[in-house]
């Protein structure tokens, strides 16, 4: 795939947006926290909340750093951040306004790979990303598309059963986009993108057809949802 920009373009518009948006990435990562969160320690507004918190980052995504900066080098990114707010809205329909998600931590198989999804984009993507070189601000935080989307798998999978599956399809996709244009860039901690995106997506299809957890030894076996 030839793409319309060199890796130096590439890199210095993380910078452009990076230092732009400082101290954004901070609210970021407090968000996904505070997510993670009240997924563990429920209230009566958790699972909205929740929704709320992943429809603003696929919403921030598209519309900032698509929309007004990754255009700047790559005329795709107007499709892009179609895909991105569109997402954004589905998490708000299916999570806010129709109330279809329920987000807990519990301790079976897909909770625990969610866990690692969630660790690797918000701590392993980034130290990764600095140990091969990508230093800030000519670096993807948390808060652009690869490593959210990776950290969206991971909250997905702590999902209850009957999850909307159209929820899965723009991040399964972005996955392959992502990462074939990543690993031409030299970007390798994206290799992970559809190792996220295949797992998350076949668990949960698994999950919400046999309605059964697969506990780890030591744990109880769930409760037939």
């Amino acid at each position: 795939m030839n793409l319309p920009f060199t890796p130096e373009q590439f890199f210095d518009l993380f910078a452009q947006y990076n230092l732009a948006v400082w101290p954004m990435q901070l609210a970021l990562y407090l968000l996904a926290l505070a997510a993670l969160f009240m997924a563990v320690k429920k209230n009566p507004y958790s699972d909205r909340t929740i929704a709320l918190i992943l429809a603003f980052f696929w919403l921030w995504i598209g519309l900032v750093y698509h929309l007004f900066y990754f255009t700047r080098i790559n005329p795709a990114a107007y499709l892009f951040a179609g895909l991105f707010i569109i997402q954004g809205s589905l998490f708000l329909a299916a999570g806010v306004w129709r109330q279809k998600l329920s987000f807990r931590f519990q301790p079976d198989l897909y909770s625990w790979v969610g866990a690692a999804l969630i660790l690797y984009g918000l701590l392993i993507y980034p130290l990764l990303g600095y140990f091969l070189g990508h230093r800030y601000p000519h670096s993807p935080t948390f808060g652009l598309p690869c490593p959210t989307t990776i950290f969206t798998f991971g909250l997905l999978l702590w999902t209850g059963p009957k999850v909307p599956k159209y929820l899965l399809a723009l991040p399964l996709v972005w996955t392959f986009i992502g990462f074939m244009a990543a690993f031409q860039l030299g970007v390798l901690e994206d290799v992970m993108l559809p190792v996220a995106g295949l797992a998350a997506t076949a668990l949960i299809w698994y999950r919400d057809r046999t309605e059964t957890g697969l506990a780890f030894p030591g744990s109880h076996q769930m409760q037939s949802r």
